[in-house]
C-alpha cells in the first residue's frame, strides 16, 4: 500500500477531468508547484469537494504517484470564501495565483511565496488596504522573492516612491501592508513596478486582463 504524504500549500487551479474528477495545481512548501489528482470530488455529497478549489490553504495528504499525487484528505485553515464573494477581490486574488503559478516549480521551498501570497489575499479583504496598492506591493514582492527585480527604479521620482520600493524588498512579508500612500506616489510606484515586470516577465496573465477589464467597467 502506497504511503500518504502530508505537505501545507494552497491550491492555485482546479480543472474538471472527466465525469466527476478535478485536477489540482498546489503550491506547497517543501515540494514546491505539485499536480494532484481529487478522484470524485465532483460527485454529490464528496466530502473533499470544498478543499478543492481555488485559494484554499492547509494541509493537503497526498497519495505520491509517478507523474502526479492523488489528493486523499486535507485539513483546511482558509477557504478565502469572503474573496469569492467579492467580484473585485476575486479578479486581485485570481491574479495572484496565477502570477504564483508563473513562478512556481516543483521540488523547491516555496514557503516565501506561500506566506505572501497569504497575506497578500488577507489584504484583499482589509478595506484599510486598497487593492490598487496590494497589487504592486505582491507583484514586486513575488519579483524580489524570484530574484527579479530592480535595486531601484528607473527614473527622477518621488522620495516616497523610491522608500516604498525599498521597504517593500526590505521588509518581512507579514508587514507589508502596513503603509499606505498619497495617489500621486501610489501612481508613480504602480509605474515603477510595471516597468519592472515588462523587463523580467515575458507572459501575458489571462487573469490580469479580465481584472482590466473589471476595472475598466468599474469607473
Amino acid at each position: 500500500m502506497r504511503e500518504q504524504i502530508s505537505v501545507t500549500g494552497m491550491v492555485l487551479m482546479a480543472a474538471p477531468v472527466g465525469e466527476y474528477d478535478r485536477r489540482l495545481v498546489i503550491l506547497t512548501r517543501g515540494r514546491g508547484k505539485i499536480t494532484a489528482f481529487a478522484r470524485g470530488v465532483r460527485r454529490p455529497g464528496n466530502q473533499l469537494m470544498a478543499a478543492a478549489a481555488p485559494f484554499v490553504f492547509g494541509k493537503f495528504l497526498l497519495y505520491e504517484g509517478r507523474d502526479a499525487y492523488t489528493l486523499a484528505g486535507a485539513e483546511v485553515e482558509n477557504y478565502f470564501r469572503e474573496i469569492a464573494g467579492d467580484m473585485e477581490a476575486a479578479c486581485y486574488g485570481s491574479y495572484f495565483l496565477e502570477m504564483a503559478d508563473y513562478y512556481g516549480r516543483e521540488n523547491i521551498d516555496a514557503t516565501e511565496t506561500l506566506r505572501l501570497l497569504y497575506q497578500s489575499l488577507r489584504a484583499l479583504l482589509k478595506p484599510s488596504v486598497p487593492n490598487r496598492l496590494v497589487k504592486p506591493v505582491y507583484e514586486l514582492k513575488l519579483m524580489e522573492i524570484n530574484g527579479e527585480y530592480r535595486e531601484l527604479p528607473l527614473g527622477r521620482l518621488n522620495d516616497s516612491t523610491l522608500y516604498a520600493w525599498q521597504y517593500v524588498l526590505a521588509a518581512p512579508v507579514e508587514s507589508l501592508y502596513t503603509f499606505t500612500l498619497t495617489d500621486q506616489v501610489l501612481g508613480e510606484f504602480v509605474r515603477c513596478v510595471e516597468q519592472n515586470k515588462e523587463r523580467f516577465i515575458d507572459k501575458t496573465f489571462h487573469s490580469l486582463d479580465i481584472l482590466n477589464a473589471v476595472m475598466d467597467n468599474a469607473t
